[in-house]
């Protein structure tokens, strides 16, 4: 469900969209790609994304206007060239131009914090452009934040105590304006601190916790930082071919063929990701004892020597189930 799949051609041996960008931190996973000619194309999307959907447009417009937004036709060529005023364009349309960009930009933050428009509308004042792009329109890829006034966090002690309580959903962090959804434009004009204590006077906002610049599969890692960098990715590949359980339902399911493992275990370390998407619940795998020898003078790489005995006593043992229809055809001679 959080695979972001390519329009590029596979077999072109291109470096440029294969690379990691700088802009994609925290919105797509630096280490779930596949290995081979799909590398880095086929990208997975990060613990905290969100892909927007379309939002109305009218209601946008009208509140730009009655924010200073002057329309095109009614002002003069000198005022048009203005050095202070600044293009308005609404996903991709020109509205008018604004001499006052910085202020209506954050009118406009003021009123997404307290829930006026969309959370997900994102406002970006592009100074080389001159303009400030405003979009609303689907398929942006956006990630929320704490907001942060002058590098001290909006968020308080006494907000985590009603979180714990039960009292706040993430929903009402949110709706109160202390956190909102950034996308790839807005963060451009942010200044992110990873953690509180680095906030400085200029911070804008904070991260909610820096692991989730991670997918799913690579939050199942534990302790990634010690690992050279392709073990992560080769791992993202090899998680998904775990056997677990897939559910509870298996005898009332569609799926023509399970595979079951009888014995499914928790990982011995955990991981604050496991946590959070309950792959502990229902996880997949077994804890193996390995050790490591030299088998008769040489070690073997990539292979494991297995116990014969621990096989016998049910380590790494599956069931198969396969679903079979049959139809019971009643003809009107055998009917009672």
């Amino acid at each position: 469900m959080t695979k972001v799949s390519p329009q590029f051609e596979k077999s072109r041996k291109v470096s440029g969209p294969r690379a990691l960008q700088p802009s994609q931190w925290g919105m797509l996973c630096p280490c779930d790609t596949p290995e081979g000619e799909a590398c880095g194309l086929v990208k997975n999307l990060a613990l905290m994304t969100h892909v927007t959907t379309d939002e109305d447009e009218a209601p946008l417009v009208s509140l730009c206007y009655s924010l200073g937004v002057e329309d095109l036709e009614l002002l003069s060529g000198e005022e048009l060239h203005m050095p202070n005023s600044y293009l308005i364009i609404l996903n991709g349309l020109i509205l008018g131009k604004h001499r006052r960009p910085q202020r209506f930009a954050n009118a406009m933050r003021k009123l997404r914090r307290a829930g006026k428009i969309g959370e997900f509308v994102s406002i970006f004042v592009n100074e080389k452009q001159r303009c400030v792009y405003i979009a609303s329109d689907g398929g942006r890829v956006c990630r929320p934040l704490v907001i942060a006034d002058k590098g001290v966090s909006r968020i308080k002690e006494h907000h985590m105590k009603e979180l714990r309580d039960g009292v706040r959903t993430f929903d009402s962090f949110l709706k109160d304006g202390l956190i909102e959804y950034l996308d790839v434009n807005e963060e451009n004009n942010a200044l992110i601190a990873l953690y509180e204590e680095n906030a400085k006077e200029g911070t804008t906002h904070i991260e909610i916790e820096p692991f989730t610049i991670l997918g799913v599969c690579a939050g199942l890692i534990p302790y990634p930082h010690h690992n050279q960098s392709p073990r992560n990715t080769y791992q993202c590949a090899m998680g998904k071919q775990a056997m677990g359980n897939i559910a509870y339902n298996e005898l009332t399911r569609m799926d023509t063929l399970i595979y079951l493992l009888v014995y499914p275990q928790r990982p011995l370390l955990t991981t604050r990701t496991i946590e959070l998407v309950g792959y502990d619940k229902l996880g997949a795998g077994q804890n193996a004892t390995v050790a490591v020898m030299s088998y008769s003078g040489y070690d073997i790489e990539d292979a494991i020597v297995m116990n014969k005995s621990s096989l016998d006593r049910g380590f790494g043992r599956c069931i198969v189930m396969k679903k079979y229809m049959a139809l019971s055809l009643i003809t009107p001679n055998t009917m009672f």
